[in-house]
C-alpha cells in the first residue's frame, strides 16, 4: 500500500532542496566514501568542522549539523551498522539509526526529509533486507507523528528504487 509521505527516487542527494538530507555516516562523523564522502564534499568544509565538534556518534543513532553549502539546511548524520552476517544486532541497529533521524527530524520540526540507503554501500548490508527495514521504520514512524511530512528515499540507482517500489506496493 503506497503512502503520499514517502516519496522513492533515484538522484544525487546532494542537490536536493530539502529541509535536511540523511548522511549514510561512520561513527567518527568526519567523513568517508560514498554518500558521506559526496555530502561532505557538496557542504563544503564547515561540515567537517561542526562534526569535530560532536564527537562522533554511536552506531544506531544520529546527530544533525547545518547543510553549509547544501541546497538542504541540515543533515542529520545517521550511523548504520557493518554487515557482519545478521549476528551482531545488525537489523536492530539499522533500525535504530532510522528511527533516531525521525526523531530528530521531528523534534526540529523539519518538513521534509530525504534518505540514502543506510548501510548498503561499503557496510554490505543486504539491500532487500535493509529497504525493508527503512521502509517498516518509516512506516511505523509516521502512525504516531506527523514530522516529518514528507519523507524522500534517494536511491544510487534504479535497480534499488525498484526494491523500494516493490516494498511499497504491499
Amino acid at each position: 500500500m503506497e503512502d503520499p509521505r514517502i516519496e522513492l527516487i533515484t538522484a544525487d542527494i546532494t542537490t536536493l532542496s530539502t529541509d535536511a538530507i540523511v548522511n549514510a555516516a561512520n561513527s567518527s562523523l568526519l567523513g568517508g566514501g560514498g554518500v558521506d564522502g559526496a555530502i561532505h564534499r557538496a557542504a563544503g568544509p564547515e561540515l567537517l568542522e561542526e562534526c569535530r565538534k560532536l564527537n562522533g556518534c554511536p552506531t544506531g543513532s544520529a546527530k544533525i549539523t547545518s547543510g553549509y553549502r547544501l541546497k538542504a539546511r541540515h543533515v542529520i548524520h545517521a550511523v548504520g551498522p557493518v554487515w557482519h552476517g545478521g549476528s551482531g544486532n545488525e537489523t536492530k541497529l539499522l533500525a535504530s539509526a532510522y528511527r533516531s533521524a525521525l526523531e530528530i527530524a521531528s523534534d526540529r520540526k523539519l518538513q521534509s526529509v530525504a534518505f540514502p540507503c543506510i548501510s548498503t554501500g561499503i557496510y554490505g548490508f543486504p539491500k532487500e533486507l535493509a529497504a525493508a527495514i527503512a521502509i517498516g521504520e518509516i512506516r511505523s514512524y509516521f502512525e504516531k507523528h506527523t514530522l516529518p511530512r514528507k519523507v524522500i528515499i534517494v536511491t544510487f540507482s534504479e535497480n534499488d528504487l525498484e526494491i523500494y517500489r516493490k516494498l511499497l506496493e504491499r
